[in-house]
């Protein structure tokens, strides 16, 4: 999904007062929009939980993406720790 997208959905989500995250893979474009939440993801074009089939970083990503929910301030970018 677009970048640009999902952002404008989170800001209208969040004004709603849902917390929301995201799963980044263009850092450049995340930069500008500012979405509340966003994880930065080292991974290609098409694959933002990492390889397929590899549970464990899949897992891993998404605990890291979870626990931005716990940040108080927001926005909050943050590049994931493999």
């Amino acid at each position: 999904m677009c970048v640009q997208t999902v952002s404008l959905i989170q800001a209208a989500i969040e004004k709603v007062g849902i917390s929301t995250v995201s799963i980044s893979l263009l850092r450049e474009v995340t930069e500008v929009l500012l979405p509340p939440r966003a994880l930065f993801v080292p991974f290609k074009m098409g694959f933002p939980l990492g390889e397929a089939n590899n549970k464990e970083l899949q897992k891993r990503v998404l605990l890291q993406m979870f626990s931005l929910f716990e940040k108080a301030e927001i926005p909050v970018l943050e590049d994931f720790k493999p």
